[in-house]
């Protein structure tokens, strides 16, 4: 879903179809028990399950669907058979791609990856070819009409945050990982509601797409989303709605 504007991706979270929302929540009740089994299911004590739970709701998941899923993380099973992967991925007309994958089998998913990207015009990377182009940051969205411009500003950069974004739509806070609780919490108090928060993964260096281009691009990133063991799709894209943004 990463591999879409930011705008584009708030808009892909808000208005799925129910046949996309359901899978949706499927991949993000994977995220939630993974992240319970691993740290716990307090969310105050456990940073990712906090930022799951933040996506999650972001999705307007269901607190039934959330509180199962930890319920099944804290309690074993599922969650344990689950490894991390990160597939790095040349798309069409140059663009880059990050994959994070959660798979209970890797040679499966590793075959369905190949096939999805060869019919769909794309290479896989060598190893670092891909992350490389690519910085972790905390990102956090803000709509327009949800904050005030000057006092969101002076609220990110006292709480730590490394850059203020402003543009037509709304706002974009960037911090290094280790300051994004910081900043959010501090969203959070003043009762400043993000439409998006998380630790994501940003290009260094952006490829601008025509329309035409983008859409062979985005071909290939809608296949790789539907796959069951996609986490996230992390691209190096310049879509031409952010150009208009």
């Amino acid at each position: 879903m990463a591999g879409h504007s930011k705008w584009a991706k708030v808009k892909h979270f808000k208005g799925a179809i129910d046949a996309k929302r359901a899978k949706i929540f499927a991949k993000l009740s994977r995220e939630i028990a993974i992240a319970a089994k691993l740290g716990g299911g307090d969310p105050a004590m456990n940073p990712r399950l906090r930022m799951v739970l933040l996506k999650s709701r972001a999705a307007n998941m269901p607190n039934e669907n959330i509180e199962r899923a930890i319920k099944r993380g804290t309690g074993g099973g599922e969650a344990a058979q689950y490894e991390e992967l990160t597939y790095e991925i040349y798309a069409p007309h140059g663009v880059a791609l990050l994959v994070e994958i959660s798979t209970d089998n890797r040679n499966r998913t590793a075959a369905e990856i190949r096939s999805i990207v060869s019919r769909n015009g794309g290479s896989l990377a060598a190893q670092g070819a891909v992350s490389r182009l690519f910085q972790r940051k905390g990102q956090i969205i803000v709509a327009r009409e949800d904050a005030d411009e000057d006092q969101l500003m002076e609220v990110a950069l006292e709480a730590g945050a490394e850059d203020f974004r402003a543009d037509a739509r709304g706002y974009e806070i960037l911090t290094e990982p280790a300051k994004f609780e910081a900043v959010h919490q501090q969203l959070e108090a003043r009762n400043i509601k993000p439409a998006m928060a998380e630790i994501t993964s940003l290009p260094a260096i952006t490829v601008p797409l025509s329309e035409e281009q983008a859409a062979a691009v985005n071909r290939l990133i809608d296949a790789l989303e539907e796959n069951d063991d996609v986490k996230d799709v992390y691209s190096n894209a310049e879509f031409p709605e952010d150009r208009k943004a």
